[in-house]
């Protein structure tokens, strides 16, 4: 019954979500700033926010390099810079996510607009070359979302890598357990390098998208 109870506050809550959402898109429409535009301008801040999180887990590995390799000082000072940098990474993280799922959200309504609008042409010429450009659109959304959600999927890995670092110097802060985690830096350093390079791939499909809608 419990479990019934919380399904049930949860569909609420989205469909209250999806209704300010559309709500939003309405008076946004009003104003004359349509999900087209929406939907690049949130296309944009993910590009952003991928930006970002480059430059942080980029800080936090070198951060995390300066723990392995340290050479004296003040090991707690050292300890919590990492802790710091891994706290923001996950900020980072967490915002890219929330991003991409706003360009789903607009997306899927400016889809579904354009799809009812198709409806409404008397020309059967201009309604054919509409759907072929929704067509296209789709497809191309398609890649350049997968492309967003693979950027996603690399954070995770190098956050459980630095959340397992932080963990344990937490508990085993001295000289021997730094040297122990000298092996993972590697590993690490092969995670970020993969994530950015993933990033730019995604970041990339989005300029290439947005060039492309905004041409048709």
């Amino acid at each position: 019954m419990i479990n019934l109870t919380k399904a049930i506050l949860s569909l609420g809550l989205l469909l209250v979500l999806a209704g300010c959402e559309s709500a939003y898109y309405s008076a946004m429409d009003k104003v004359g700033y349509a999900k087209r535009e929406i939907m690049v301008d949130r296309i944009e801040n993910v590009a952003e926010a991928q930006e970002d999180a480059q430059e942080q887990f980029k800080s936090a590995l070198e951060q995390f390099s300066s723990v392995v390799n340290f050479q004296g000082g003040d090991l707690e000072k050292l300890y919590s810079q990492l802790n710091d940098e891994y706290e923001d990474s996950v900020s980072a993280a967490e915002g890219i996510k929330d991003r991409i799922d706003s360009v789903e959200n607009v997306s899927q309504a400016l889809f579904d607009e354009w799809e009812d609008e198709i409806q409404l042409y008397s020309s059967a010429a201009l309604k054919s070359d509409s759907m072929r450009k929704l067509s296209q659109t789709k497809r191309d959304y398609q890649r350049l979302i997968k492309a967003m959600r693979r950027a996603e999927g690399t954070l995770q890995p190098v956050l459980n890598s630095f959340q397992d670092q932080v963990l344990y110097l937490k508990h085993n802060l001295n000289a021997r357990a730094i040297a122990s985690l000298k092996g993972e830096l590697k590993n690490i350093d092969g995670d970020v390098k993969n994530l950015i390079a993933t990033m730019d791939a995604s970041i990339a499909e989005a300029k290439s998208f947005i060039a492309t809608l905004q041409s048709s």
